[in-house]
């Protein structure tokens, strides 16, 4: 089995700005990309969010820059997706998908999280070209357009509240005859004129060769009372949750009620020594690349003074958990 001093497991924005500071730190991680190197940020098209792109910046090529950068000084990295762990002694023990086993002193986990979405015709071939999961990233697009949001909770009442400070029509939909979100975050969209809540509607398709064009819609009343139509719309925001990657570590992380990663609050600490959380896998509220980034940082020069300590040079030491509200 081979045995690593920090190992780094996911390759989006948090991962590989974990990399690029343990390596400049002088530690030598091994990467686990996983099944989508460069994360989430592949699947977009253009950044317009992200310091220092003035222009903007398409999402494969940002993902590219930040693992060229990190290889150019000399991240190894191996085409592989962690199944499951073993974080309940020394060293941690991870079995890969490729029938490899690793031991490492210090994780920095950096899965992210995959946003769920319905599963309906349209939806993935349009992803990136009017379907979107984050309002906060690509809202920007469609000022003075009509817009939807899928969703009745509180984020979705927030991603709605959000684009009709750009969009020129917001259609928030919804397949209950209520809203589960907050009575403020209610009152927020229904008292918005800019805002329409369909109740009692599910999407059936979403229609567009090159570009979304339209959602095509059923409002059902009872079980025999429904009506189907086609609503136009440029753009069309999945605000029904997100989905943490976090299963192969759940056995010794404490996660919240989604399966988020719980961190001391300000860091990347676990309730494990020497185990850091960083990007979206511990991020239920954000989701942003530039904060993911910056947790990637952090976690990196935390795991760096963790294995510089007396505690991560005693391999035979015990796992110790970390102070602090989680």
């Amino acid at each position: 089995m081979e045995h690593l001093r920090l190992i780094i497991i996911g390759a989006g924005p948090a991962g590989y700005t974990a990399a690029i500071y343990a390596l400049r730190s002088g530690l030598r991680p091994l990467l686990l990309e996983g099944t989508l190197p460069g994360g989430q940020l592949t699947q977009t098209t253009l950044v317009g969010n992200y310091p220092g792109f003035p222009e903007g910046v398409e999402g494969f090529d940002l993902m590219d820059n930040m693992r060229e950068q990190a290889e150019r000084l000399g991240l190894e990295t191996r085409s592989a997706t962690c199944l499951r762990t073993d974080l309940s002694a020394r060293p941690l023990r991870l079995w890969l998908d490729d029938g490899g086993e690793l031991s490492a002193d210090s994780l920095i986990i950096a899965t992210g999280a995959s946003p769920r979405y319905l599963g309906i015709e349209g939806e993935s071939r349009l992803r990136g070209k009017g379907v979107s999961a984050c309002a906060t990233c690509d809202g920007f697009f469609y000022r003075g357009k009509t817009v939807a949001v899928v969703g009745g909770g509180d984020t979705a009442c927030e991603e709605a509240s959000y684009l009709s400070g750009l969009a020129e029509k917001v259609y928030v939909i919804v397949r209950k005859p209520f809203l589960r979100a907050s009575r403020i975050m209610q009152q927020r969209i229904l008292e918005n004129p800019k805002i329409e809540v369909l109740f009692e509607h599910n999407t059936l398709e979403l229609l567009g060769e090159e570009r979304l064009e339209a959602a095509r819609l059923v409002q059902r009343k009872g079980e025999k009372d429904e009506r189907e139509y086609t609503l136009p719309i440029d753009g069309f925001f999945l605000a029904i949750g997100h989905k943490p990657n976090s299963e192969p570590f759940l056995p010794w992380l404490p996660t919240d009620g989604e399966g988020f990663i719980q961190t001391e609050w300000g860091t990347t600490r676990t309730s494990l020594g020497g185990v850091f959380a960083a990007g979206d896998v511990a991020d239920p509220r954000y989701r942003q690349a530039v904060i993911a980034a910056s947790s990637g940082a952090i976690a990196a020069i935390e795991a760096e003074r963790y294995l510089n300590s007396s505690v991560g040079c005693n391999p035979r030491l015990s796992i110790l958990s970390t102070s602090g509200t989680f």
